[in-house]
């Protein structure tokens, strides 16, 4: 393990052809913005690059060939995520995405899934089988439209439909999509891993009203859920350097923290599995 950038064998590991996979995890994704800085001071590039929700919002703008420090300026406007969006009241869902859509298509325009500079697929779930959909190079779909299915959080977001497919939030089928990457060496950062919650305290849970108690035990549930599903894939994978972000102070919703989660991670820690 290595805190503060690349040792010399991870260096050279990825010289050679590699998957940059980047997980869900919604304001906790923002640190995947350490590893795209990690990668640029090491002057690396993936060959393809796979993301989920936060992850595949970050990911297809490094794939347009934005840099680090440019993405950062969009999430600095996408950080107030509740006032981009409009509350709904129909489609189960308690906010409409026009308002999103309109500020994701400052970052990616028009340009379609074919487009883009490094090889890109974004990972969305059939709300009616349960399985992932993956939108690669060979899609016509606008790039736009396959971030916001594979960010629809259900109740929270309403399903986006492309191509007679209802599609919702690519966590559900898989959070660290490892398993479509094309190259043998993976970098995979995982913000709902082993480092996205502390050990449990009673006390943590009983002091700061009802509602957000029951609110912040189902949210630790779901990063334990997460964390168990993604172990058991990459634990026996030697071929993946697995990033596991120290988040475990930031909820999932608060983006107005953007700075605080960049600053957080800057020291991350590299694990060959």
């Amino acid at each position: 393990m290595h805190k503060t950038g690349l040792n010399k064998q991870l260096n050279e590991q990825l010289k050679n052809e590699f998957s940059l996979v980047l997980s869900g995890g919604g304001a906790l994704g923002i640190a995947h913005l350490n590893v795209l800085r990690l990668l640029d001071e090491n002057q690396l590039k993936p060959n393809e690059i796979i993301g989920v929700s936060m992850g595949a919002i970050i990911g297809a703008a490094y794939a347009l060939n934005y840099n680090q420090k440019a993405i950062y300026q969009y999430i600095e406007q996408f950080s107030n995520i509740f006032k981009w969006g409009k509350l709904s009241f129909s489609n189960g869902s308690l906010l409409a995405t026009e308002k999103i859509r309109e500020l994701l298509l400052l970052i990616y325009q028009e340009k379609k899934m074919a487009d883009v500079k490094i090889p890109l697929t974004i990972v969305a779930t059939d709300f009616s089988t349960g399985k992932a959909k993956l939108f690669n190079n060979n899609s016509d779909t606008l790039i736009v439209d396959a971030v916001l299915a594979s960010m629809a959080i259900p109740g929270v977001f309403p399903p986006v439909k492309i191509n007679n497919q209802y599609l919702v939030d690519g966590f559900i089928a898989s959070n660290l999509p490892v398993e479509y990457t094309r190259y043998k060496t993976i970098l995979a950062s995982n913000v709902l891993g082993k480092n996205s919650f502390n050990d449990y305290q009673e006390k943590d849970y009983t002091f700061f009203g009802h509602t957000k108690a029951v609110l912040d035990m189902l949210e630790r549930s779901v990063r334990l859920i997460m964390y168990n599903k993604t172990h058991e894939i990459v634990k026996n994978n030697d071929n993946i350097i697995l990033i596991e972000p120290d988040v475990s102070n930031f909820k999932t919703f608060e983006f107005h923290k953007y700075k605080e989660i960049v600053s957080a991670t800057k020291s991350i820690t590299l694990d060959k599995q």
